[in-house]
């Protein structure tokens, strides 16, 4: 039988709050059935969802994501994927430009505090 989860547990399963799953909904991140005020996410939108938290994790906007997710709908698996590797070369371009400059405002900030520790003796 295909699987289908409720509101709730779709935010159970998901661990994400009431009002995250509401605004998922609101910028067309996902569609689920309706059933009256009940909704209902079968495997499609399980999957995006779980698409949607990867990408979140990875650092992408949510509008990238919707984007892509649409490349799916419209041209299907390959182009999607074909995007996929151009976002994640993007992404990693800036997570590293990013960690160069945590590496150096680490530095900066361990010089700092031994300056300050070594005045203080």
């Amino acid at each position: 039988m295909t699987e289908r989860l409720s509101f709730k547990e779709m935010c159970a399963r998901f661990d994400v709050t009431p009002r995250t799953l509401r605004y998922y909904e609101y910028i067309e991140l996902l569609s689920p059935e309706r059933d009256g005020r009940a909704r209902w996410y079968g495997p499609t939108e399980i999957a995006r969802m779980t698409l949607i938290l990867r990408g979140r994790k990875f650092g992408f906007a949510l509008e990238d994501i919707r984007q892509w997710l649409l490349i799916y709908d419209n041209e299907g698996t390959e182009a999607q994927m074909r995007r996929w590797v151009s976002l994640a070369d993007e992404q990693l371009v800036r997570l590293a430009e990013e960690k160069a400059q945590l590496e150096d405002t680490i530095e900066e900030l361990k010089r700092l505090r031994d300056q300050t520790a070594n005045g203080l003796s």
